[in-house]
């Protein structure tokens, strides 16, 4: 079967970015929902400790793809820069050594997570009457943990090779999966057995095994480059100089998210300071920025794509383009969503609060201040893409250290005795753009194009040969 990948150093840039943007929108705001879908069935049938044990859960299962994450996107752009060299073999070379990679911390992860879950839920300060609930869920969850692992890089490795549509294809089906199995082997509903909590991270695990066997068959039907066959199984155990390249690139990458989520745990410690009313105000914020963020996040994801191929097969003169279509499409999608909450923030804000909450007029002042910030961290976003396309990771970490730790967290301490506890609000503008102009300033004078991830990858295997 001919490779039917779409080859992104070609044809208009403004078309393609948003044709590979759009799928990749459509499948995070899917992951939203469907997390959201199954909170809603565990609230209803198991209540309020249930709630609070996946709560309590999900901040260790997140952490942990965190650190994956980094890894599949490293994977994602050397995969990206290979494909635009017509490099193959070199593109699943990295394949191989990212899914040995993925398999061999994952199993370890396993080992280690289920034994030390109630460890780790206690030093989270999870409510006893939870504990047990989140233990169980959790454990189960670990389980399936290099099937999620392998998910995550084959729907990166897909988008690094060109294709967009199969991962949301398969990220459909896992969703409707998840959500449909979810109540069934919650309340034992017809030939399922009842599993309580258990039940919903099953459902969960079945939902990406089908999902992982169902896009490793198209990579295989398609013949794409990052399918492995007979001899090129032994990519899987990689040599140490690609791997030593995979690792140091994908440890400064799952950082970046973890400097991300570490602000985001000590801002809401610095609101609780503000009482229960801004509490919920802010809570209730920061679930719609997770909406407004998304069409950045999917800019950011097809830059990084399309600039890896094109950096890969040497089309500098597209990567510039490239990262002004981003700027534009990223003002264009997240200020429409900005200004739709600005205009509509009282009814939506209702839909979470209650329209008689005291704590709307809170949340509206917090979506009146910091809400347009996400402009500047969107275009943020696009910049770290284009570099990070040439695995430039380093740079990136340092500016969101300074923007975010030192900017917005002092910010929100130092300015209080000013602006009173506006000033965490306010620190999100402050930071947000403060780390645009760096990130700016870093794309227009830095280094990152002196040399290109591909090369470095070649180096390293020649280096071991």
């Amino acid at each position: 079967m001919a490779q039917q990948q779409r080859d992104l150093t070609q044809g208009p840039i403004g078309k393609t970015l948003l044709l590979f943007t759009i799928p990749t929108l459509a499948g995070n705001v899917l992951q939203s929902l469907n997390a959201s879908i199954n909170t809603i069935w565990i609230g209803r049938f198991l209540g309020e400790k249930a709630l609070a044990a996946t709560a309590n859960a999900t901040n260790i299962i997140f952490l942990i793809f965190s650190a994956l994450f980094g890894f599949a996107m490293a994977a994602m752009i050397l995969i990206g820069q290979h494909v635009g060299r017509r490099d193959t073999d070199s593109a699943r070379r990295v394949f191989g050594a990212a899914a040995g990679l993925l398999l061999g911390i994952s199993f370890v992860m396993v080992a280690v997570g289920v034994g030390f879950t109630d460890r780790l839920l206690h030093l989270l300060g999870t409510p006893a009457d939870a504990a047990p609930l989140a233990s169980a869920y959790l454990k189960t969850m670990l389980l399936g943990l290099p099937f999620s692992a392998l998910v995550v890089l084959l729907m990166m490795s897909l988008r690094g090779v060109g294709d967009a549509m199969t991962p949301l294809w398969f990220m459909i089906a896992g969703t409707i999966i998840d959500a449909g199995l979810n109540p069934l082997l919650i309340m034992g509903m017809g030939p399922f057995p009842q599993m309580g909590i258990v039940g919903s991270a099953i459902a969960t695990l079945i939902a990406n095994a089908v999902s992982f066997t169902g896009m490793l068959a198209v990579v295989y039907w398609r013949d794409l480059p990052v399918r492995l066959r007979g001899a090129e199984f032994r990519y899987l155990l990689p040599q140490w100089t690609l791997l030593r390249l995979i690792l140091s690139k994908g440890v400064m990458m799952g950082l970046q998210m973890f400097v991300l989520t570490a602000t985001g745990l000590v801002m809401i410690g610095l609101v609780n300071h503000a009482g229960v009313i801004a509490t919920a105000a802010y809570g209730v914020a920061v679930q719609l920025w997770n909406y407004v963020q998304m069409p950045a996040l999917a800019v950011g994801s097809a830059v990084s794509a399309m600039a890896a191929q094109n950096i890969g097969a040497g089309r500098w003169d597209r990567v510039g383009a490239i990262t002004r279509s981003g700027l534009l499409y990223n003002f264009l999608l997240t200020g429409v969503l900005v200004l739709l909450l600005t205009l509509f923030d009282r009814p939506v804000l209702g839909l979470f609060l209650g329209a008689d909450s005291p704590a709307i007029p809170i949340a509206r002042e917090i979506q009146l201040i910091a809400g347009w910030s996400f402009l500047f961290s969107g275009m943020t976003m696009v910049f770290f893409a284009t570099v990070r396309a040439n695995g430039v990771v380093l740079a990136p970490l340092v500016i969101m250290i300074v923007g975010l730790v030192i900017c917005r967290l002092g910010f929100a301490v130092m300015a209080q005795r000013w602006l009173g506890f506006d000033a965490l609000w306010w620190a999100f503008p402050a930071s947000s753009l403060v780390v645009a102009l760096l990130s700016w300033a870093y794309y227009v004078r830095g280094g990152w194009r002196n040399r290109s991830l591909a090369d470095e990858a070649v180096a390293a295997e020649r280096g071991l040969a």
